[in-house]
């Protein structure tokens, strides 16, 4: 009995790769470009959607190679017309991904991982256990598919991308920076850097390769505590990479690349909610240019955590700005389907 032999994504191998690929074939060099149009341009999900390619080419495509599509499992509806996608992969793992509609822009919420290694006590993801990696391809097509919904449904184009679903981007970083490159690039979707968010929890020596990388898009930090104490109880990654090390890793970021770095603080009822966490939040954003994002609390049902009042909200965003903090409060949106910050999880596999 022969062996089959396992086909490999296409859009895992680079551009020389498949030239290579296609002159082994007996093909014209140039065909690699056109395939690469199809792949990264039209967001082709088939070899048979290729038509100027022969017939003949699809079909050896078709014996050496795969393209493994995302698709949408099925999407709930909020309220206030956030969209949660449910996606399944080529090997049946399930993501999640959102898209956010306000007045002033068309946001896609990515994920990067199936679960997640972090075990932030109030994040739902955190309790998954992380189960592979996610390919450049299989985030760039949550991109496409959510980018698709958009204009079915509001008749408006995505104009931003955050990177703060499921996972850790930077404990992915080859292929998040591979999809980014990718969406990003004028033979791929061509979406501006500068309109791309990539969300840390907090991860010293890979910020600092950002740098070393001199990113173009944006770095948000998953702050949510000011102080080593607070912030090990609720995130064990502070043990290894301390406020202190944090801040030295983001100077050296900012050394390089010149880009603000956006603090995410979570504001939890009864924990750092108060002017004395406000006071270590302000001394924190002194290292370098930045601005703070205030997001309400989205209970889940693993933790004990409660969002904290409006009036201890509006007076810690207060105490930030008469500090000359750059201070937003962001009301969370998409919370009645669960597709709210921290609330994405898999609730079936």
């Amino acid at each position: 009995m022969e062996a089959t032999v396992k086909r490999i994504d296409i859009r895992n191998i680079c551009f020389e790769d498949l030239r290579k690929s296609l002159v082994e074939l007996g093909e014209q060099p140039f065909r690699a470009a056109q395939i690469w149009e199809w792949l990264w341009k039209k967001s082709a999900r088939s070899f048979g959607e290729m038509s100027n390619l022969s017939k003949k080419l699809r079909e050896n495509l078709e014996e050496r190679f795969t393209i493994n599509p995302v698709n949408i499992s099925f999407s709930q509806f909020s309220a206030d017309k956030t969209i949660k996608n449910t996606f399944r992969l080529y090997d049946t793992h399930i993501i999640e991904g959102v898209l956010i509609p306000t007045t002033e822009r068309m946001t896609a919420c990515v994920s990067s991982q199936v679960g997640c290694s972090l075990t932030c006590k109030f994040c739902a993801t955190g309790y998954m256990d992380r189960k592979r990696n996610l390919d450049p391809a299989e985030i760039y097509d949550q991109v496409v598919l959510i980018d698709q919904q958009a204009r079915e449904n509001y008749g408006i184009p995505l104009s931003n991308i955050v990177y703060m679903g499921m996972g850790e981007p930077l404990l992915n970083y080859a292929n998040v920076m591979k999809s980014i490159e990718r969406i990003t690039s004028e033979d791929g979707l061509n979406m501006s850097a500068k309109r791309i968010t990539v969300s840390t929890a907090g991860i010293a020596k890979m910020i600092k390769k950002l740098g070393d990388d001199q990113v173009k898009f944006n770095l948000a930090l998953s702050l949510h505590a000011a102080n080593d104490a607070k912030r090990n109880e609720i995130m064990p990654i502070n043990e290894q990479n301390s406020l202190k090390a944090l801040a030295e890793a983001l100077k050296y970021y900012y050394a390089k690349t010149k880009n603000p770095v956006t603090y995410e603080y979570i504001i939890f009822d009864n924990f750092n909610d108060e002017i004395q966490d406000a006071m270590e939040l302000a001394r924190f954003c002194k290292h370098l240019p930045c601005k703070v994002n205030i997001i309400e609390y989205n209970p889940i049902s693993f933790a004990a955590f409660e969002n904290t009042t409006e009036d201890k909200t509006e007076a810690f965003a207060n105490y930030l700005r008469k500090q000359g903090v750059n201070t937003n409060v962001r009301r969370s949106r998409g919370k009645d389907i669960d597709a709210a910050c921290g609330q994405l999880a898999v609730k079936q596999e």
